[in-house]
């Protein structure tokens, strides 16, 4: 514990404070049913100021997300009354854009893919440090803050893009996404028609280090796809060897 208590001090106090808009915290909910867990995180998370709530199962997790709504969510894979899975679409069937780092003890990859793919944002392995999962989190919180850029609208052929409402529209049709995929299209958006390669990528929408998996990226980028170009001329496209454009479709 002594350990941790050394760690929170050292990283708050040489770092400036995240917070809402209006100037008020940032609001986190934790989700384990492993009460050391939940106590330590909320300590950590605290000292970076932010306003935390627990939950020991899915259920309640629900319940308090409805009340408290939350900025970002952190979710333990498995509890004893649903999956994480499950509370993940509960979770965004009403709040669509809430990041979500999901804990994990399981370190398989493909353990790791069916949470990102399920719209997790994130996904830390148990054991973790304290810092890593506020180091995520902030990660996250910053990309997804509603910052507007000129008149906040990206617009590459017959896509938009509206950075402060977070709404993405292609030809018409209001295109439904998570977080990270906003903010990977937001990043593409930006630079049409220049190649962006992987690791470009992971700075500008990671922020840190994903472990060298470019594989993230990919993953990502297929999703995009799914939702922008499935059933119309494609707009993202592949530059082997270089990264990834987006422009307008032919």
């Amino acid at each position: 514990m002594a350990s941790h208590s050394r760690l929170m001090t050292s990283t708050t106090s040489s770092r400036a404070q995240l917070t809402r808009p209006d100037g008020s915290a940032l609001r986190v909910l934790v989700v384990d049913d492993e009460p050391s867990i939940c106590e330590l995180l909320s300590m950590a998370l605290r000292y970076e100021g932010w306003d935390v709530r627990t939950a020991a199962d899915g259920t309640e997790a629900v319940r308090t997300a409805r009340g408290f709504r939350p900025d970002a969510v952190v979710l333990d894979v498995m509890l004893p009354d649903m999956g994480g899975l499950e509370v993940l679409r509960r979770l965004r069937a009403e709040s669509p854009l809430v990041p979500v780092v999901f804990l994990t003890a399981r370190d398989a990859l493909e353990d790791r893919i069916a949470g990102l793919t399920a719209g997790g944002d994130d996904y830390v392995t148990k054991p973790f440090s304290l810092e890593e999962v506020a180091a995520r989190l902030r990660g996250l919180l910053r990309r997804t803050s509603r910052v507007v850029a000129d008149d906040g609208l990206l617009v590459v052929g017959d896509l938009t893009l509206d950075e402060e409402s977070h709404d993405v529209v292609r030809g018409g049709t209001d295109i439904r996404h998570t977080a990270t995929e906003f903010e990977l299209l937001r990043s593409l958006m930006r630079t049409p028609k220049r190649v962006l390669s992987k690791a470009q990528i992971l700075d500008r929408v990671w922020q840190y280090d994903f472990g060298g998996q470019g594989n993230i990226v990919e993953l990502y980028i297929s999703y995009l796809r799914r939702k922008i170009d499935v059933g119309r001329e494609p707009m993202i496209h592949t530059v082997r060897g270089a990264g990834y454009v987006i422009k307008p479709a032919a």
